[in-house]
């Protein structure tokens, strides 16, 4: 009995079971940008839903799935100013649905597996590193004077801000089209994971590093 028990203490513990984004995908990935990769959280969970366990916690959001944050950002009533000549407005088809917001980004996973035969989850985070401005600019005011200033932009705000531009070109192009979300969303992906000029998400980058380099 003692022999037994010395063998079984001994011995290693179980490994853990690795989970797959909704059970298909595998969270091992690369990141490349070094600024990025401590906010773009790759937690292996099957369901990425927290249940805002991180609300109201300042800078608890860096510890959300990326992949909950994309459905996070598709929650949105629209654009709320004007962008490519006018106002998107969604009149709160997803406010508050994050089952079927999660439903739609699984199904632009499948499309986005399809179309370029790799990991959803590996050509979201390129395409999060192709669309995160590293410039911006601000307002500053001396002597009643107002200029614009170029100003380097934090890691966590490039990662808020590359979430947006996705999510933003994924509402517009589905906004009074044929085409899905999912279907959008699947295209806006592969496009900036690609680096594409053609993503709207990569010209938004483009534009504010210009205007950033332009008020140096």
């Amino acid at each position: 009995m003692a022999k037994n028990a010395e063998e079984n203490e001994s011995a290693e513990p179980a490994a853990k079971p690795a989970y797959k984004a909704f059970g298909k995908y595998d969270y091992a990935v690369e990141v490349r940008d070094i600024s990025l990769a401590p906010y773009i959280c790759l937690r292996d969970i099957e369901l990425p839903h927290s249940f805002a366990r991180h609300g109201n916690k300042q800078f608890a959001k860096s510890k959300v799935n990326i992949v909950e944050r994309l459905a996070n950002k598709l929650m949105r009533g629209g654009t709320g100013e004007k962008l490519s000549g006018r106002v998107i407005r969604t009149h709160g088809r997803l406010q508050g649905k994050k089952s079927k917001a999660l439903r739609i980004v699984e199904s632009a996973f499948d499309e986005v597996e399809r179309r370029t035969k790799q990991n959803p989850l590996q050509v979201l985070v390129r395409a999060i590193e192709n669309s995160a401005p590293r410039e911006d600019i601000t307002r500053v005011r001396f002597g009643g004077i107002s200029y614009q200033v170029a100003v380097d932009v934090a890691p966590q705000r490039r990662l808020d801000l590359a979430l947006r531009n996705l999510s933003l070109a994924a509402i517009m192009g589905a906004f009074d089209k044929k085409a899905t979300l999912a279907d959008v969303l699947a295209n806006e992906l592969v496009l900036a994971g690609a680096n594409d000029l053609n993503s709207y998400s990569v010209k938004r980058k483009n534009d504010t590093e210009r205007m950033a380099k332009s008020a140096r």
